[in-house]
């Protein structure tokens, strides 16, 4: 039996998220004065201040607008904030499966004739991970020949988790970017956030609480996959996520190939001797200036976002003035990314999500998942005051990722436990308990990473708009990581089935929550936990 916790373990084991908070305020507070100093207009280090209380958003919903007919109409509001695209809806397809997932990727890499760009937190070094390498190798080199394009290879990774160890993500892919130097790119985001003494203190395995790259998105030709998996054996086997492949949808896939490629600029490259630079003309995430830092990456992926929205505006209007435009393949679903980079000063994410959940009235019901239960308290607000009816999926304490972990890492699923007891608690003493239902995931072996949320309108029997991607709709999502989900709205049955039978298969292995399941013996939790909770949560 493991010895009774003694203060000094306690101390310890909480010492490295605290540190962090400490040392993130006052170097939050350093670089406000020094900003003020310097004139700025923006402050750019927002994701470390505390959250403000939400600001109420009006409805900009079409007065008198019912029914699912005119979808686009009802959520044409978006386009003031991001590109819309409009694609078959014949042409995307859910994946259910980490095994379908990582089978997919694997087919299309070796399928693949120009381009290959690869977004994820990290690559595992196992040897799944290694089986997907080897994939991309034999593609390389089957490029090469006299008949074939010349294919290309774009990796975008954290630089802080894919650099932790000695054999990591960085080195499972030197030998590629060694053998490939003119075809193979490898791009690792450092977050300015981690700068100067804080850098220096906070250990390897903590450092990337402080903001990390969170994209996930997986491109072969013109066809993407776009999820909340990382590279990792987990994801390929046991550990349910959402994916959704878009099949021959140009547009959209040049759209984030451009996005990893402005991420990239801005981060440091990976050279064959495992050694770091930045691109000739960028500022240093971390030894630069950090204001400069942030509005020069704010510009680089801005103009990818603006644009876009130039572009697609057009077309729209060519369209709407061409009887006959796309008539031969029905345009009848739209797509609309969503960034959320508040690091940089990008928080297009947030602004939608928000509008969205003010938009959703008593005739709607809304499904939302998230690996890790930490709402905002804005998001929290909108939800606990709203009229639609929400159901909310989460990870029990046994599939969270978290679970069995060492050290602090260990006590998280306690401290998810306590945030969500304490948000059932605040929908009991609303009133809430017949609009907003808590939802556990079980699953014997496996974790859960399920992400995105379900739009159903009017109460119809099939969602017709789904968010999927990388946020968890917790703090560290909006305020801390680069983040991007792509927003679905749909008029295809089939399509709209698809979506249906996700976000049922995902619910049916879910247990409803009730003020008896915080009191059963797996659900303690720790004074310890329940005391340094407030300060660690918006680090996880």
């Amino acid at each position: 039996m493991a010895a009774p916790m003694t203060w000094k373990r306690i101390v310890f084991s909480v010492y490295t998220p605290a540190f962090s908070w400490v040392f993130t305020r006052i170097s939050d507070r350093f670089f406000r004065t020094h900003d003020r100093r310097r004139g700025s207009a923006v402050l750019l280090l927002a994701p470390l201040l505390a959250e403000a209380d939400p600001a109420p958003l009006t409805s900009s919903r079409p007065p008198g607008f019912t029914g699912v007919e005119g979808l686009y109409s009802r959520f044409h509001w978006m386009v003031n904030h991001v590109p819309a695209f409009r694609v078959p809806g014949g042409h995307i397809r859910i994946l259910h499966s980490p095994d379908e997932f990582y089978q997919t990727m694997k087919a299309r890499i070796r399928t693949a004739k120009n381009r290959v760009v690869m977004a994820s937190l990290y690559l595992g070094t196992g040897p799944l991970e290694q089986d997907l390498v080897d994939c991309m190798e034999e593609a390389l080199e089957r490029s090469q020949g006299k008949d074939a394009p010349e294919l290309k290879v774009d990796f975008l990774l954290d630089y802080t988790r894919g650099s932790r160890g000695k054999h990591n993500s960085r080195t499972v892919l030197l030998p590629l970017l060694q053998r490939f130097p003119e075809q193979m790119r490898v791009s690792l985001y450092h977050t300015p956030d981690l700068r100067g003494l804080l850098r220096l203190l906070v250990p390897e395995r903590f450092n990337e609480t402080i903001g990390v790259q969170h994209i996930k998105a997986y491109l072969f030709d013109n066809s993407l996959i776009i999820s909340g998996a990382n590279l990792s054996d987990s994801y390929f086997t046991n550990r349910q996520d959402r994916y959704v492949l878009l099949e021959d949808c140009e547009e959209v896939a040049d759209f984030f190939a451009e996005l990893v490629g402005a991420v990239g600029d801005v981060s440091l490259q990976l050279r064959p001797d495992n050694s770091v630079d930045t691109m000739e003309g960028m500022v240093h995430p971390y030894k630069g200036n950090r204001a400069d830092f942030s509005a020069s990456a704010q510009r680089r992926i801005m103009e990818v976002v603006n644009a876009a929205r130039v572009r697609q505006n057009m077309l729209e209007s060519e369209c709407s003035e061409n009887a006959d435009c796309n008539e031969t393949v029905p345009n009848d679903t739209w797509i609309f990314p969503l960034l959320q980079m508040k690091p940089l000063g990008i928080y297009l994410d947030e602004q939608v999500t928000k509008q969205l959940l003010t938009e959703a009235d008593g005739d709607s019901a809304v499904y939302l998942t998230s690996g890790y239960f930490n709402l905002t308290k804005t998001y929290m607000h909108l939800v606990l005051g709203a009229a639609t009816d929400y159901r909310i999926l989460m990870a029990s304490p046994e599939v969270n990722g978290f679970f069995g972990a060492r050290g602090v890492a260990g006590a998280i699923p306690e401290a998810y436990v306590h945030i969500a007891r304490q948000f059932y608690n605040k929908v009991c003493q609303l009133g809430q308990q017949s609009r907003v239902h808590l939802h556990e995931y079980h699953r014997a072996d496996w974790t859960f990473h399920a992400k995105g949320l379900w739009y159903y309108v009017g109460k119809r029997d099939r969602p017709c708009l789904t968010l999927i991607g990388s946020p968890n709709f917790g703090y560290r999502s909006v305020h801390r990581d680069l983040e991007a989900q792509i927003a679905i709205v749909t008029e295809n049955e089939d399509l709209q089935v698809q979506l249906q039978q996700e976000q049922e298969m995902l619910y049916q292995r879910s247990t409803e929550v009730s003020s008896s399941t915080f009191n059963q013996p797996d659900r303690y939790v720790k004074l310890w936990v329940k005391l340094v909770t407030p300060f660690i949560k918006n680090f996880f």
